[in-house]
């Protein structure tokens, strides 16, 4: 897994938009206007990915690759390095999941919206 995959999995879904707000090296991927995704292209390479508070605690446990949100709210963010030492699909699953719940806390009008994108 590397992160112009992970990019251009981002990208496919719906609503989606990538920009620089932070700096040069940290890509930002928002679903409306909602981060989703944080990317760092600096050694090590890592994203931060929103998560429900059990499932982060269980994933930090299990896996020495993911820790607590690095600048983010620990109890809702994971940061996972991407080091080759969790499977590919695993991470894109914790993607969707993360996408998932931002689609899932946008107002009504903005999730008809975003059904409504191609």
């Amino acid at each position: 897994m590397d992160l112009e995959t992970i990019r251009e999995y981002c990208l496919k879904k719906k609503g989606v938009t990538e920009s620089l707000p932070f700096d040069d090296v940290s890509p930002v991927y928002k679903v409306m206007s909602k981060i989703f995704l944080i990317a760092s292209i600096t050694t090590p390479v890592s994203i931060n990915v929103k998560c429900n508070p059990e499932k982060a605690v269980e994933l930090r446990e299990r896996y020495d690759a993911v820790t607590p949100g690095y600048h983010m709210n620990k109890m809702h963010w994971n940061t996972i390095l991407i080091d080759n030492s969790i499977r590919g699909k695993l991470i894109l699953e914790w993607i969707d999941d993360s996408y998932n719940l931002v689609v899932s806390s946008l107002k009504k009008f903005e999730r008809e919206k975003l059904k409504m994108m191609e």
